[in-house]
């Protein structure tokens, strides 16, 4: 299947979806509007050194976040069994969203074709996304370094309240 080019935008309303976490309990992003802000971030995947640091780094600020009304969730096309061995590995806080199909992620337009091994694959942009309790997309953001990308998402959390 193709990928159709989606471009979010700040002030846009967020794509609403219901995806299992790492413990195969269904989770929807509307569950959490008029009560928390949300990080929404997309990573290419599980246990590889970028995705491992940054979930790190975003686990890491879970209490900055959490004091903030803000709840950081991970999405990648891995199982969810890859994930709960990927957040057990490393005692990861964020919550970690299976998107195997790439559904959720072509609605936040992060889905690209890269070739690997002569073959065209499909892969993810690293993009994060800050939703409002509102359901407004405050911030977003693709094509990140995962390297002190979560501290530069705590600061405009910050200058959000």
């Amino acid at each position: 299947m193709p990928i159709q080019v989606v471009s979010l935008q700040a002030g846009m309303a967020a794509p609403h979806f219901e995806l299992p976490d790492a413990d195969m309990h269904p989770f929807r992003l509307a569950s959490l509007q008029d009560k928390q802000h949300v990080v929404l971030y997309f990573y290419p995947r599980d246990d590889t050194p970028g995705c491992t640091m940054e979930a790190n780094e975003f686990s890491d600020l879970e209490e900055e976040f959490a004091a903030r009304d803000t709840r950081v969730i991970g999405i990648s096309r891995d199982d969810c069994i890859s994930h709960a061995s990927f957040r057990d590995k490393y005692g990861l806080s964020v919550l970690l969203l299976s998107d195997p199909e790439g559904r959720v992620c072509r609605k936040y337009g992060v889905l690209y074709e890269k070739e690997i091994d002569g073959e065209q694959k499909l892969a993810i942009r690293r993009s994060t996304f800050v939703i409002d309790k509102q359901g407004k997309l405050r911030h977003v953001l693709y094509d990140v370094h995962a390297h002190g990308h979560p501290q530069e998402i705590l600061k405009l959390i910050k200058e959000m309240q």
